[in-house]
């Protein structure tokens, strides 16, 4: 036997020992077929064409998934890599046609309404989907995962929500990123096959109150003997917010956004202002309503997101959008970012250096390079220099532009809820003193343990 020939058997047993570690020994099909799973009984072989069309005059030819039905918006991208459930029912998506760089989107379906011991929905972040529209470059038809119920296209459809995939995403976010922001349609079935986009005109969704639109019409309370009292400005808020807050053991009074809080602003130890979509500027009765508390309630303030902006409007700054067209990029690259933050990964300085990473989703930010008497910056933009937020520099007032209530992640300025109620709690001590609560004690007779 030749050296070769005992090399070669050598390798083949290394080999087959190999194999033998993986194999696996279950054998519980061995002679049934496996199972089907429910949810690839309704994965469709002939999906129907989709077109996305950029108001630049590009257009991106894909599959359709999700309702069939025409929809204009502005379209954004987000560089988020989990949770297209809780992004697609944020409210702040109202009216946009959102476009994911994550490449695979679907695959562990849609969760249900299951409520937690709050009575908030548990995966998401509103009662609905918010977004007009989803682009993906790979929709995954066959989801799995323990608490789906549900694929993504059915959901949307259910919803009235069309998505589009096969699409090449990276190149629609270049076209974003170079270009800014822009208005787009998609359209389904034969219109996108003969690209007939004329039957819906192009939709600016920041021409309307969307805020109006998301924000409740109803004063609603949760945690109703919580230690302190938050009434929440409601401009879109997300679930996850009114959580943060309950939890931390506050009773929380979501308020509409056009209620004149300052009638019953005695009522509450602290007033918190949510986020939510669109432009800023048109709402001018919560900025309104925000000056009066500014000049009388001496209580702690807190914003979030479009709470940042409409601080900010009612502290005296002003904002600007982050929508610019060129078609020559040569010409902007040292203007501003042109088509906003979105995505759960963009970075943040706080005012004594310090670096967090966060969540975000505007298109607008505070002009903050006049800052008003009395007010700082709180957190600036690592990436494009932007704001981040502002405080006052002596009265409990202050609010970031970016979402410490995250989900799905990252978690790094969660605690600005902690110090928010802090506050809270600090500045009703002083008020009320220390209530001593003490239970009555049932009267005992003998007779009862005769």
């Amino acid at each position: 036997m030749t050296k070769t020939t005992l090399l070669t058997r050598a390798l083949l047993a290394v080999r087959n020992i190999q194999r033998g570690l993986a194999t696996v020994t279950d054998q519980s099909f061995a002679n049934t077929s496996p199972p089907t799973a429910p949810y690839a009984l309704s994965v469709s072989s002939k999906p129907l064409p989709a077109a996305l069309k950029l108001k630049t005059g590009d257009v991106f030819h894909g599959q359709s998934f999700g309702a069939q039905t025409p929809i204009s918006g502005e379209a954004v991208f987000t560089t988020s890599l989990v949770g297209y459930p809780e992004s697609m029912t944020d409210p702040s998506y109202r009216g946009q046609i959102l476009v994911f760089t994550q490449p695979l989107i679907g695959n562990y379906g849609v969760p249900g309404l299951f409520k937690d011991q709050y009575g908030l929905l548990k995966y998401f972040e509103s009662d609905r989907v918010q977004c007009q529209g989803i682009v993906v470059g790979d929709y995954s038809a066959r989801y799995s995962h323990w608490n789906a119920v549900e694929s993504l296209s059915s959901w949307c459809d259910r919803h009235g929500v069309p998505g589009i995939s096969g699409v090449d995403t990276r190149a629609i976010v270049h076209l974003l990123r170079n270009r800014g922001s822009t208005l787009a349609k998609l359209v389904t079935g034969d219109d996108a096959k003969n690209e007939n986009f004329d039957k819906i005109p192009y939709d600016d969704p920041n021409k309307r109150n969307l805020v109006a639109e998301v924000s409740t019409k109803t004063p609603v309370s949760y945690n109703p003997f919580g230690d302190v009292k938050i009434g929440v400005i409601d401009c879109g808020v997300k679930y996850n917010i009114l959580r943060c807050l309950v939890k931390r053991g506050a009773a929380v009074t979501i308020l509409p956004h056009d209620f004149d809080f300052n009638k019953v602003s005695h009522e509450f130890d602290g007033l918190f202002i949510s986020n939510g979509p669109g432009n800023p500027n048109m709402v001018t009765e919560t900025v309104r309503n925000l000056r009066t508390a500014l000049s009388d309630y001496d209580r702690p303030i807190f914003g979030i997101c479009m709470g940042n902006l409409l601080l900010g409007l009612a502290a005296g700054l002003n904002v600007f959008f982050f929508f610019f067209f060129f078609p020559n990029p040569v010409f902007v690259l040292f203007l501003i970012l042109r088509f906003g933050n979105r995505g759960h990964n963009v970075p943040a300085v706080s005012e004594d250096g310090r670096g967090v990473i966060t969540s975000q989703n505007h298109g607008y930010a505070l002009d903050d390079s006049v800052m008003p008497q009395g007010w700082v910056k709180y957190y600036v933009n690592a990436n494009d220099g932007t704001n981040e937020g502002i405080r006052h520099s002596v009265l409990p007032r202050w609010s970031v532009q970016f979402h410490p209530e995250a989900k799905g992640g990252p978690q790094d300025t969660e605690p600005l809820f902690d110090e928010f109620l802090d506050r809270v709690r600090a500045d009703k001590l002083k008020r009320v003193g220390t209530p001593l609560f003490i239970p009555e004690s049932p009267v005992v007779t003998p007779t009862q343990y005769a």
